[in-house]
């Protein structure tokens, strides 16, 4: 453990391989991104591995793909087990989640992303939403926003979408980086809304994608060297994000900040987060935990001391089957606690 005062900070330690991919990763994201605050979409086409919805079972799990509006590319992939995966008339949860990316890449069908949802449908023993919404920069705030909760819209018009064991009263909205900032927002609509079917019971917030206009401790002492998340690339995504003539204490990124939304009336949701020792927007991570226990809410915070940001989607990590092991005891415990 080290203070404040000490002079040799804890370094990142990462297999080859991994910091080799984060490595890469980055600097492919800062050719995509140019100055002119635009994306270059067809570099992205080519680093962006997509996949297929699999209608024959894949390690037990199935998937299809759902459109909800053409115009605005709004969809989703379904992801269940298989028949043969579930016991009897059982019901499970479902889980809502959105991708990460800054807003600004990825889709359920990136390779990773597809693959995690998997993870969790086997490891959670869940049914999971993975909501395909519009990027940044070409669709500003708050877009992102009304394609997430256009999905629970339809869902909760339409449970039938799902498969017959879904129950729509047990769902959990969750989301990675830029996802759980869209996991936040969306639970906020969906408290202040009167829904027919869908009850969301849990929100799960791994290393949620928030910021301000002040420079934080972790941003100074990290956010030029962290893998992935750097002050230049949070700065440009929020940038490309928010509307013209908007800083980033707007309430969509600074949600516990000066423009913060008073929620303390509402039914929000219990909340997991997770955050990273080697994530820069760790203390922003752990304001909106405090903000939501001020709140009033029930909310629970776990610490992984040697990670970084976006850590659990690399499935060779201990740690990263640790957390969805840690999900699946939370949703596991409000399932219960909503019988």
């Amino acid at each position: 453990m080290t203070t404040e005062g000490d002079s040799q900070l804890p370094k990142l330690s990462l297999a080859w391989h991994t910091r080799f991919s984060l490595s890469l990763f980055a600097a492919l994201n800062d050719i995509a991104c140019r100055q002119d605050g635009t994306v270059n979409r067809r570099f992205t086409k080519i680093i962006d591995r997509k996949t297929k919805p699999n209608a024959t079972p894949i390690k037990g799990v199935i998937s299809k793909d759902v459109t909800i509006d053409v115009t605005k590319t709004v969809w989703f992939r379904l992801y269940s087990p298989s028949a043969t995966t579930v016991d009897g008339d059982a019901t499970l949860p479902v889980l809502i989640f959105f991708h990460g990316g800054g807003f600004a890449f990825f889709a359920p069908s990136s390779f990773s992303y597809d693959a995690v949802c998997r993870r969790f449908v086997r490891q959670l023993n869940v049914i999971v939403v993975s909501i395909n919404y519009r990027l940044t920069p070409e669709n500003r705030y708050p877009n992102q926003y009304d394609d997430g909760f256009a999905v629970v819209k339809f869902l909760d018009e339409n449970p039938s979408i799902l498969p017959e064991n879904a129950d729509v009263s047990k769902c959990f909205v969750a989301g990675d980086s830029a996802g759980a900032n869209l996991a936040h927002h969306v639970a906020l609509r969906v408290a202040q809304s009167e829904l027919r079917k869908i009850r969301i019971i849990g929100l799960v917030s791994i290393q949620p994608f928030f910021g301000g206009e002040e420079r934080t401790e972790a941003e100074i002492r990290l956010g030029d060297g962290a893998p992935l998340v750097s002050m230049p690339r949070t700065d440009w995504l929020w940038k490309v994000f928010l509307p013209d003539g908007s800083n980033r204490d707007h309430e969509a990124v600074n949600v516990s900040g000066p423009n913060a939304m008073d929620i303390s009336g509402l039914n929000y949701p219990s909340t997991l987060v997770f955050v990273g020792g080697f994530d820069p927007l760790q203390d922003w991570q752990r304001r909106y935990f405090d903000w939501l226990k001020k709140s009033g809410k029930e909310v629970e915070l776990i610490e992984y001391p040697s990670m970084f940001h976006a850590f659990y989607l690399f499935p060779n990590l201990p740690e990263a089957f640790q957390l969805i092991s840690q999900v699946k005891d939370f949703i596991t415990k409000e399932v219960s606690n909503s019988k």
